[in-house]
């Protein structure tokens, strides 16, 4: 584990990643549901002034690094992450690590799916269902606007993933209402692990597009993302671009001067 940016980030790759999550979801149920946060450079920023998110990141069971800039920074910083683990990877990943483990004798992998607009759950639900056949969607639901404040709509949200008893809820709200929203109903979430997963949801569902692999790779994904979104995402990267560099700066002004 590592210490950016005032976050405390784990140190694996995507494979670790995998069988960690992977093991949660084979074992008993524990009292509190594990969950899984995943910061790039606009979860760095809120976290600078945002308590709700800061005691979020220190009740999750795993924190890896989404942003290509965060893996970047944490190099020039000398605290070399492995690699990008993005949520939107992560997702896939962990359901061909399900088919592959799958046989006659194993349970599938039991997931609920929470967020996206309506019906794209129900859409992504069943290509989940035509590529990974050892992963079982057992339920979907699509918060209205506002939900979170709702006291009667969060019971029903976690009575209903009761109701399905899934080994892993993927929660695709947005940052921060995602992280917020687990951290806040991780005590009563009757599933075994959750991950705060973007718009893994949409992606899934052919709702949303994810850029080129090489742009990935390049770690331009947020230029497809503003490309596709302007309206809803060029005022926060316009933010994020002046307030990261900031925060990389400061970084390094610190572990300098502790020497």
């Amino acid at each position: 584990m590592i210490s950016l940016f005032g976050m405390k980030i784990d140190a694996v790759d995507m494979a670790t990643a995998v069988e960690t999550v992977t093991q949660w979801c084979h074992e008993s149920r524990q009292q509190r549901c594990r969950y899984v946060v995943t910061p790039n450079v606009d979860h760095a920023v809120m976290f600078q002034s945002d308590t709700d998110l800061q005691r979020s990141y220190e009740g999750a069971s795993l924190v890896l690094a989404d942003g290509a800039p965060v893996v970047l920074a944490s190099w020039l910083l000398r605290k070399a992450l492995p690699e990008r683990v993005a949520g939107s990877d992560l997702v896939p990943a962990l359901f061909e690590a399900a088919s592959q483990k799958s046989d006659a004798t194993t349970q599938p992998l039991r997931i609920f799916l929470l967020g996206a607009g309506p019906g794209v759950a129900i859409r992504a639900a069943q290509v989940i269902h035509e590529r990974w056949p050892a992963v079982e969607v057992v339920g979907t639901l699509s918060p209205p606007m506002g939900f979170e404040h709702d006291e009667a709509e969060n019971e029903r949200i976690l009575q209903a993933v009761a109701k399905c008893q899934p080994d892993l809820v993927l929660i695709g709200l947005g940052a921060p209402k995602q992280e917020l929203w687990i951290s806040r109903h991780a005590e009563r979430l009757e599933a075994k692990a959750a991950l705060c997963i973007g718009a893994t949801i949409d992606f899934l569902a052919g709702e949303k597009s994810r850029s080129p692999r090489w742009m990935q790779k390049l770690g331009l994904e947020w230029v497809h993302r503003v490309a596709t979104e302007p309206t809803r995402l060029a005022k926060r990267y316009a933010r994020d671009a002046w307030v990261f560099p900031q925060l990389v700066w400061r970084e390094w002004r610190c572990a300098k001067a502790d020497g």
